[in-house]
């Protein structure tokens, strides 16, 4: 069970050597710049400032280790921001690698994609890099309460189509302002926690 007033920030990252050692089962958080991640994060655990949010794309430049019971929330960088230097890129390039390619007990990658835009390439990108690693992923679809009915369904359809041969893959669609979603969202966290 998620118990989010025990959960505390634990260490963040910037280089693949501060990566602290994988002690327990994590759950990583993935997606663009500004898509959402560390908003879910709060919703999530109910803890309104655990997880800094920021309206400044490409705030996040560590990986953020947040201790929750006998588990971790594992909270990457933001990819995908133009306005950041290619040593910076390269750097972050590096860290998310490195976080993948070490022997982690990672249980889930929920991968964040805004649901009011198409795919980036960058978000193919990472989608193509979780199948061919074959680490267990989930897509949540953020920000869906800022699109009117019609459109929700059309980026719904959408999404389905693009996600089609990827049997079994679940695509969630979430609010962490409303709340939609999360209850979905933490019987999967908890399922793959407990397998």
């Amino acid at each position: 069970m998620l118990h989010g007033d025990k959960a505390a920030f634990e260490t963040a990252a910037a280089l693949p050597e501060q990566l602290t050692a994988s002690t327990m089962p994590e759950i990583a958080f993935s997606g663009h710049s500004n898509v959402g991640k560390s908003s879910l994060i709060n919703c999530l655990l109910g803890r309104r400032g655990l997880a800094r949010t920021s309206a400044t794309p490409g705030k996040t430049a560590t990986i953020n280790f947040y201790r929750v019971d006998d588990y971790r929330f594992v909270d990457l960088p933001g990819y995908g921001y133009a306005k950041v230097s290619a040593a910076e890129k390269k750097r972050w390039a590096s860290l998310i690698s490195g976080y993948f390619a070490d022997d982690r007990d990672l249980r889930l990658v929920v991968q964040l994609i805004d649901s009011r835009h198409e795919m980036t390439k960058d978000d193919r990108q990472m989608i193509d890099f979780l199948v061919e690693g074959g680490f267990p992923f989930v897509v949540v679809l953020t920000k869906i309460d800022k699109l009117k009915k019609t459109e929700r369904a059309k980026q719904l359809a959408a999404f389905e189509q693009v996600f089609a041969e990827l049997d079994g893959l679940i695509v969630l669609p979430f609010s962490s302002e409303k709340g939609e979603g999360k209850a979905e969202l933490l019987s999967i966290l908890e399922e793959a926690l407990t397998d």
